[in-house]
């Protein structure tokens, strides 16, 4: 009799162990022969050598599918079990999948321009309006790099300025000071990585978040490092962040010039980036406009409304 125990990792257990154990059930109607226990994320299994061998093939490629698509079905383990194709190959421009299974992909033109930009540069500017998909898209690419293994880790800022408000002094620890600033890059990483996986990789700081302020002094190698609101940023903080930049590294900076927040007479650093960059090779500039939206319809009519008061108000 052999024993082996196989490790799921990069994957959250429960996904792979489906609700109520089923999928872990029906693992065991499919392999009457083998004892399999489960602990966490081992899996123990005690039976005939080939039997266990075949088993542990077939644990492999179940493992790799809850990693590519977020998602495990009975289907999906029966045709692995009895050999059959499944959907090994991500459909063309699919970036990667949330946690229920959908497709995250470019849903518009100037969206697959970012895409491209960032297969192609180490560093690209995202720049639009609310509701383009510029830091959900971003985060996403992010994440396949991760998943992907040409990344080995994740960091993600953002300038704690905020909108138009004086939230005054926050109650609690450092972390529960600057959450409330973080939070959109937290709802958009819960929607693509399991919230055990995404807890346990961001204990192991495989992926970080922290404000801009954090960034001062580090040299950060072997990441996709995003930086969302940049428009928020002064001309010291951007040329700070950018110079964190270290071997094997790509940076996303995005930003919506229509919405900073920073005092009247101070000067956007991404509207000064922007300037004093364009055209050094090796970045990439995206713009994307209403066209792009993603959000609920009234958001394009909305900011074609503010852009045409805007317009009317500007001094000619």
């Amino acid at each position: 009799m052999t024993e082996k125990h196989i490790v799921l990792e990069d994957i959250d257990p429960v996904v792979f162990y489906g609700v109520g154990n089923a999928h872990l059930q029906m693992l065991k109607a499919l392999y009457p022969k083998l004892r399999i226990m489960a602990r966490g994320n081992v899996l123990r299994i005690l039976g005939d050598e080939e039997q266990t061998e075949a088993f542990g093939r077939n644990v492999e490629r179940l493992r790799s599918h809850v990693l590519q698509f977020n998602s495990l079905t009975a289907e999906d383990i029966l045709d692995i079990v009895k050999g059959h194709r499944t959907r090994d190959e991500v459909p063309e421009g699919v970036v990667c999948y949330t946690t229920s299974g959908r497709p995250i992909k470019a849903r518009s033109e100037n969206q697959q321009l970012l895409v491209d930009a960032f297969a192609k540069h180490d560093m690209v500017f995202a720049v639009g309006p609310a509701g383009t998909g510029k830091t959900y898209l971003s985060i996403a690419l992010a994440v396949k790099a991760l998943k992907e293994k040409t990344a080995k880790r994740i960091i993600l800022s953002r300038p704690a300025v905020e909108a138009g408000e004086k939230l005054g002094f926050l109650p609690g620890d450092m972390k529960d000071k600057i959450d409330p600033y973080l939070q959109p890059l937290y709802d958009a990483l819960e929607d693509m990585l399991p919230q055990v996986k995404l807890q346990d990789m961001m204990e192991k700081h495989q992926i970080q978040i922290a404000p801009l302020a954090f960034m001062r002094g580090r040299t950060l190698n072997d990441a996709v490092v995003i930086l969302d609101e940049a428009q928020n940023t002064t001309p010291a903080q951007m040329r700070m962040f950018l110079t964190r930049m270290g071997w094997n590294t790509k940076m996303i900076i995005t930003g919506d010039m229509t919405q900073i927040d920073l005092p009247p007479k101070a000067k956007s650093g991404l509207v000064e980036a922007l300037h004093i960059l364009s055209g050094v090779e090796g970045i990439g500039v995206v713009h994307l406009g209403q066209a792009d939206i993603v959000r609920h319809k009234l958001v394009t009519r909305i900011v074609n409304a503010y852009e045409a008061f805007d317009k009317e108000k500007a001094p000619i």
